[in-house]
C-alpha cells in the first residue's frame, strides 16, 4: 500500500490489494501440494475477490483510526493487512453457510459447493456430485479460516500489538462458529422466540461483523478499556441492526441486487427475528395464520406461496416491528459512540457507516 486509505473507495482498493498479495504469497504452498489443489484454491480466491462491501475491514480500520492510529505512520500497512484478514473469516462463514442453507447462488454466482458439484458432473467423476461439492466447499471454508490466521500472523504488526489482538481474534472465531451452531440448532429444536433469534444475530453476525472488528482496531492502536467498551456497545447494537436488515432482505430483497433468490430465508427455514415477530403476533391473534406460517417455513415454496407469506408477515406488523428495532438499536449505538473518546473524524465516519448498514439494499 503506497498511499494510506483516505476514503471508502481507497480503503476498498487497499483491502483488495492486500488480499491479492496474500493469495499470491500462498501459491508456492498450494503448487507444492500439486494435483488439482491449486485449481481449488483459485476458486476460493475468486470467491473472496468477487465482490463484497468489505464492511469488516472498514470497521476495524476506522476503529484503529478513532483510537489514535496514524494512516501515514510506519505501521499503517501492517494494520491494513491485519484488518483485511477479516475478509477470510467472512469467506469461511459464507462458504459454510451456503452449504448449511443449500444456497445455489452467492453474489449472483454459483456457490462453491454448487460450482464443484458441477465440475464433478461435467468431468464424469466417480461418486455423487453433490457430496463432492459439499466436501470441497467444507475444506475450502476451513482453509479460508486457517489463512485468516496466517494473514494476521504475517501482517507485520509488532509483538505488543499482536499480543493485544490475540484474545480478541480468538473470541471472535469462537463467537461466529457458536452463532452458526445456534442457527442450525434452533431450526430443529423448535425455539421460535424472538430472544433466540436475537441471540443468533448477536453471535453469528454482530460480533464478527462490527463489534469485534472495532475491538480489533482499538486493540491494534492500544486503546484504553473505556473506548473499547464504547466501541463494543456501539458495535453490538449496529451489528444486530445490520442482521435485522439482512433478515428483511432475505424475505423482501430484490434478487438483482442481493444476488440471491427472492424469499430464500423462507425456503431455507431461517428462524429470523422477522419470522419470530410474525409468529408471536399470529399466535396471539390468529392461530390459523400461525399454522400457515409454521407449515410454510422451510418448505419448497412456489413464488406465489412466497408472495403470500410476505403479505402475511407484513400484515401482522412484523416488518414494522423489525424496522422499529433497527431504528432503536441505531439510536442506542450512536449514543454510545457519541459519548466515547474516539476521534471526531472517526465518529463521523462510523455514524455514516451505522446509518448505511441499516438502510442497505444488498
Amino acid at each position: 500500500m503506497t498511499t494510506p486509505p483516505g476514503s471508502a473507495t481507497s480503503l476498498l482498493s487497499a483491502v483488495e490489494a492486500a488480499l491479492r498479495a496474500f493469495f499470491e504469497s500462498r501459491r508456492p504452498l498450494t503448487e507444492a501440494v500439486g494435483g488439482t489443489f491449486p485449481d481449488a484454491t483459485a476458486a476460493l480466491e475468486a470467491f473472496v475477490l468477487r465482490g463484497g462491501k468489505r464492511i469488516r475491514p472498514a470497521f476495524a480500520w476506522t476503529g484503529w483510526l478513532g483510537a489514535g492510529g496514524d494512516p501515514s505512520g510506519p505501521d499503517a500497512d501492517a494494520v491494513l493487512r491485519a484488518c483485511s484478514a477479516l475478509e477470510l473469516v467472512q469467506a469461511c462463514a459464507l462458504v459454510h453457510d451456503d452449504i448449511i442453507d443449500s444456497s445455489a447462488t452467492r453474489r449472483g454466482f454459483p456457490t462453491l459447493h454448487v460450482e464443484f458439484a458441477h465440475r464433478h458432473t461435467v468431468g464424469g467423476w466417480a461418486g455423487e456430485s453433490a457430496k463432492f461439492g459439499e466436501s470441497v466447499a467444507i475444506l475450502l471454508g476451513d482453509l479460508a479460516l486457517a489463512w485468516a490466521d496466517d494473514m494476521v500472523r504475517e501482517s507485520g504488526v509488532d509483538a505488543a500489538a499482536h499480543a493485544r489482538i490475540a484474545p480478541v481474534w480468538s473470541a471472535m472465531r469462537t463467537e461466529v462458529l457458536g452463532g452458526q451452531y445456534l442457527d442450525v440448532s434452533t431450526e430443529v429444536t423448535g425455539d421460535e422466540s424472538v430472544a433466540a433469534a436475537l441471540r443468533i444475530n448477536r453471535y453469528k453476525t454482530a460480533a464478527y461483523t462490527i463489534e469485534r472488528p472495532l475491538h480489533l482496531g482499538a486493540a491494534l492502536a492500544g486503546a484504553d478499556d473505556a473506548l473499547i467498551s464504547a466501541y463494543r456497545e456501539f458495535g453490538t447494537d449496529i451489528g444486530i441492526a445490520f442482521q435485522l436488515q439482512d433478515d428483511l432482505l432475505g424475505v423482501f430483497g430484490d434478487p438483482a441486487v442481493t444476488g440471491k433468490p427472492s424469499g430464500d430465508d423462507l425456503r431455507e427455514g431461517k428462524r429470523t427475528v422477522l419470522f419470530a415477530e410474525a409468529l408471536a403476533r399470529a399466535d396471539a391473534s390468529d392461530p390459523g395464520t400461525a399454522d400457515f406460517l409454521r407449515r410454510g417455513i422451510g418448505a419448497d415454496l412456489t413464488d406465489e406461496q412466497v408472495h403470500r407469506m410476505r403479505q402475511v408477515i407484513t400484515d401482522l406488523g412484523a416488518v414494522d416491528a423489525v424496522q422499529s428495532r433497527i431504528d432503536e438499536l441505531t439510536t442506542a449505538g450512536l449514543r454510545a459512540l457519541d459519548a466515547s473518546t474516539a476521534s471526531e473524524s472517526a465518529k463521523d465516519e462510523l455514524r455514516a457507516m451505522a446509518v448505511a448498514v441499516g438502510r442497505r439494499s444488498a
